[in-house]
């Protein structure tokens, strides 16, 4: 009995990691680690269709705030100003085209489209395309295999149109370009007249930021009252990103935050089914579109009233987003409105300087608690070393100094282990045919020798959680992206070109596993060195990064056990099953 426990326990110390993990993807709603489904490929879109993604098709043609949703109580459902329910479009002055304007700062390039202001493209230079590191990254796009944009516009309470993410606005003159001395970069479109308001939305680009000011200046140029509200939407495709690994799964899909429920995450299909738990109301907090490494959001200052909404504006097209009341505006009267729009990097140190809980776009999963401080003290080796791959092997290191002791007492007891193993392995040969007697011996040897079988697996348990969540550190950091460590392994995000990594990660784990004891079954002895090279099958697909971590801990492992073995008289020695 103590023998199938002890194989139990080095099992789930071989695949702990990988089953844990699947099983809180499983428990969230997520799809499984390994092999998950294909997301349905995005329908081909007419070119009506492609404007921000925002149109369900029954109302395409006729509806300029579609794809908002109206939160419920918020705005009546069969009101004509309902978002997403006004029957008619309005009309377009004849002078105003529809066209595109890029802006360029030192490290964004972003696409607007003047039918709304909306950004419609937008392109990383810091951070290198996965196929061409030439290139830079494009995180939101609108084209017939991709739909990622950022909308806002205008609705009213009472029933008036007004200018929303479908009216095509006027492009200001301006410079284009971050020029070098130029702080802020400015961006202005101005709307025509609708329902008797003018909208003015500018943008305002800093050096060095991925946030951008977004400014709507409202003017009631008319001759009644309205009762404004703004609203501001991320529009995505269901589908996964490009280049995702099939052998690990990452969270792509909707995130609301506020200080009363926190982080809450959104599977696409949990819309298709309307099966949606985020908070709805709330006067802080923020909506964003997540993915690896990646994330946008609507931000708003504390204390202003807030929707949100989550819903499907078309064949795998969804939305996420604010609607914020505004003042009611007089004849002649003017109002400002700011928010702020993130498209960026999941850089910790950034999100948490922006708004409160935005650093959580860069998902931990269930051992935040522990991450978090592992992030920091890698990006502290990382400010000294210089090197992301250097810092790895430094944190490691720490790691390894820091459980010293809990690893001395358990590869002390697979020492004991290996001492009596002679013993053992003559009682079970010459105790067979009586398995009663068998297992009563077993216990007496171990008395005698005072050896614990369950020694050797305890302490290595109790490290378990945390290099988990090294691992999901070391997952989630876009630093690993492009990050060079030595020769080959030019980008840490990236499996290894060259499999070099894998194959070392495989031959220690081999070597560590020689080490350790058989335990006297023969057919527990063969599962213990299938378990290690099934195991390192999967980390020929894992980013080298996470494969330099788990070298990094068997090389340490295996130094720290042959010393120790060496202390106790017990000489190092590589024991292998039978295969026969």
């Amino acid at each position: 009995m103590n023998d199938i426990r002890r194989t139990i326990l080095w099992v789930i110390f071989g695949f702990s990691m990988v089953l844990l993990w699947d099983q809180w993807q499983i428990h969230n709603g997520q799809k499984p680690t390994f092999f998950p489904q294909p997301t349905t490929a995005p329908a081909n879109k007419a070119p009506a269709a492609a404007d921000g993604g925002a149109i369900p098709a029954p109302v395409a043609a006729a509806a300029p705030g579609a794809g908002v949703s109206a939160v419920p109580g918020a705005v009546p459902a069969a009101a004509p100003t309902s978002v997403g329910a006004v029957p008619t479009a309005p009309a377009q002055p004849a002078a105003v085209k529809k066209e595109r304007v890029e802006v360029k700062t030192d490290v964004l390039q972003l696409s607007f489209d003047s039918e709304g202001g909306s950004v419609v493209r937008s392109v990383f230079n810091k951070y290198g395309d996965l196929k061409d590191a030439s290139k830079g990254f494009v995180l939101f796009d609108e084209s017939r295999d991709r739909v990622y944009v950022a909308q806002s516009g205008l609705i009213d309470q009472a029933g008036v149109a007004l200018p929303t993410h479908k009216t095509v606005m006027t492009v200001v003159p301006g410079q284009r370009e971050l020029k070098d001395g130029q702080d802020q970069l400015e961006l202005k479109f101005e709307s025509p007249e609708v329902g008797g308001v003018k909208l003015v939305k500018t943008y305002l680009l800093k050096r060095g930021a991925y946030d951008i000011t977004v400014r709507h200046e409202l003017s009631n140029v008319g001759a009644a009252p309205i009762t404004p509200q703004v609203y501001m939407q991320l529009v995505r495709d269901g589908n996964k990103p490009e280049g995702e690994s099939a052998f690990y799964s990452t969270f792509t899909g909707p995130a609301v935050y506020t200080d009363l429920k926190k982080y809450q995450k959104v599977e696409f299909t949990d819309i298709e089914k309307n099966k949606i738990e985020a908070e709805k109301q709330s006067t802080n907090g923020y909506i964003a579109m997540v993915q690896h490494y990646f994330a946008s959001a609507w931000l708003l200052g504390d204390t202003v009233q807030r929707d949100m909404f989550l819903r499907k504006v078309d064949t795998n097209l969804y939305a996420v987003g604010m609607i914020a009341p505004l003042k009611a505006l007089a004849p002649g009267a003017s109002q400002v409105f700011e928010a702020k729009l993130f498209i960026g990097p999941q850089e910790e140190k950034t999100l948490e300087a922006l708004s409160p809980g935005l650093e959580l776009v860069k998902d931990y999963g269930w051992l935040t608690i522990l991450s978090k401080p592992l992030y920091w003290l890698l990006d502290k080796l990382h400010s000294f070393l210089h090197n992301w791959g250097w810092a790895i092997v430094a944190l490691v290191l720490l790691l390894k100094i820091a459980f010293y002791w809990l690893n001395a007492k358990a590869y002390a007891s697979m020492a004991k282990m290996k001492a009596v193993n002679p013993k053992v392995m003559e009682m079970r040969e010459r105790l067979k045919d009586k398995p009663q007697e068998m297992q009563v011996a077993m216990m007496k040897i171990y008395k005698d020798e005072k050896v614990n079988p369950m020694g050797g697996c305890f302490p290595i348990m109790v490290q378990i959680p945390v290099f988990i969540a090294l691992y999901w550190v070391l997952l989630s950091s876009v630093e690993m992206r492009n990050a060079p460590w030595v020769l080959w392994i030019q980008d840490l995000s990236a499996p290894d070109p060259f499999f070099i990594l894998p194959v070392v990660m495989t031959l220690t784990t081999l070597l560590q596993t020689a080490l350790n004891p058989l335990p006297p079954d023969p057919l527990q002895a063969k599962l213990m060195w299938f378990m290690p090279l099934i195991f390192s099958v999967m980390f020929f697909f894992f980013p080298a990064g996470l494969v330099l971590y788990w070298i990094t801990n068997n090389i340490l492992s295996i130094a720290q056990q042959w010393m120790i073995n060496t202390r106790m008289g017990v000489p190092p020695q590589f024991n292998m099953p039978k295969f026969k």
